[in-house]
């Protein structure tokens, strides 16, 4: 299928000078935007609890945020889901990640007679031997060198502040070979839940949360700096597969347009206040391969034509290959593109702003296939023919002078 009428060759390299400062501003103001308001890390990247509620009676989300704060909670962030079933359907993000703080944890250690502040007159069925902590501070597991005594044990922990999650079998034995126990605590997602349902009611706030999902500071940060060395390592690759499969005349441009493709990405999330997470660097990624898929086609095109048209100049064999691929590129970009728009229209969160991302993609990638990477090549092979000229000038004016 040709949209294009067959051998009509368009002037692409004609029109780089309009397009070049295009992707040069675009770029710099998305760098811009990097540092000033800079990204918007969701709960991936930057650390806390992230609660998903229905409520069951209309709310704003002003309402839903001050209920929130007068809860206890710092600084939360409430979105509200696009919804049709209900019109109420929140993300509530907090800072607060663990609900159990250093001093309580040293409580708990107490009333289990572990560690430095155990008392010394401690029963032996309630001496733990071992005490941890999960990272989200919703379980306490404890070992111990006898067979525990439960009941006297939730006691000493309950008197140290602590409550447990309502439940038969809290806490329990889940190993009786090592006198392994666990205690189920309220987390920080429990306890945001229980203070919407005394501020806003229990009538409109459901007894359960639809998600909830945590992240500490730490392994936020590890996301946050794996995902960046992911996409750096991804581009490396790329050059080095470009280098090997063509020449280094070609590498530069295919890195560059990967480039372009991921920091316009970005940076339109971050003019649209957007939530840079785990699924965006996933999106990133994607984008980066299709773009260099993209431009591979382009630069095969192009190793063809330089050698069947010897006569013509470098712009010229790239305007007439990429005429020649532009039906190819089209069709290719459009299919990927209604494929993607269905899920920007009907989907919902995440896989919304993962479309959003990849339909910015494929655009950027399509021009810069054109003009940024195409350009650059040519701009390189302008500048080895220079410096292959003079060095061949000088070995001609060497082997002139008599010996």
């Amino acid at each position: 299928m040709e949209l294009f009428k067959p051998g009509r060759v368009y002037d692409f390299m004609g029109q780089r000078v309009f397009w070049i400062p295009l992707s040069i501003v675009l770029i710099v103001v998305s760098c811009i935007l990097m540092i000033v308001p800079g990204p918007n890390y969701g709960t991936d990247f930057k650390g806390g609890t992230e609660v998903e509620i229905a409520f069951t009676g209309a709310l704003d989300a002003n309402r839903v945020r001050e209920a929130v704060a007068k809860s206890g909670f710092a600084s939360p962030d409430v979105v509200q889901v696009q919804d049709k079933a209900n019109a109420a359907h929140f993300l509530i993000r907090v800072q607060e990640v663990s609900a159990l703080d250093d001093a309580k944890k040293h409580a708990i250690e107490a009333a289990m007679c572990h560690g430095a502040g155990a008392p010394s007159d401690c029963p032996n069925d309630v001496h733990a031997t071992e005490v941890k902590f999960s990272a989200g501070g919703d379980k306490i597991s404890a070992r111990f060198e006898t067979e525990p005594n439960l009941a006297s044990l939730s006691a000493r922990v309950k008197a140290a502040g602590v409550s447990f999650r309502e439940s038969e079998t809290n806490p329990q034995v889940v190993n009786p070979r090592d006198h392994r126990v666990e205690i189920q605590v309220p987390s920080k997602g429990d306890e945001l839940v229980e203070g919407l349902r005394r501020e806003l009611g229990a009538e409109l706030v459901p007894e359960r949360p639809l998600r909830v999902e945590w992240v500490g500071p730490k392994a936020g940060k590890q996301l946050r700096d794996g995902a960046r060395n992911s996409v750096a390592i991804a581009i490396v690759f790329i050059m080095l597969y470009l280098a090997l499969r063509f020449d280094l005349r070609f590498a530069p441009g295919v890195v560059l347009a990967c480039v372009h493709d991921a920091v316009v990405v970005i940076g339109v999330f971050i003019a649209l206040r957007k939530e840079i997470t785990l699924s965006t660097i996933a999106a990133v990624l994607t984008i980066v391969g299709y773009s260099m898929n993209d431009t591979i086609v382009v630069y095969d095109r192009i190793r063809e034509n330089l050698g069947k048209h010897k006569k013509k100049t470098f712009a010229e064999v790239i305007n007439l290959s990429v005429s020649e691929t532009l039906s190819r590129t089209l069709l290719t970009s459009g299919a990927t593109m209604l494929s993607v728009l269905a899920f920007l229209v009907w989907g919902t969160g995440v896989i919304k702003d993962f479309a959003l991302a990849m339909i910015i993609g494929i655009v950027a990638g399509t021009y810069s296939s054109i003009y940024v990477a195409a350009p650059l090549t040519e701009w390189i092979d302008g500048k080895l023919s220079k410096s292959d000229a003079v060095k061949n000038s000088a070995a001609r004016r060497a082997s002139a002078q008599p010996g």
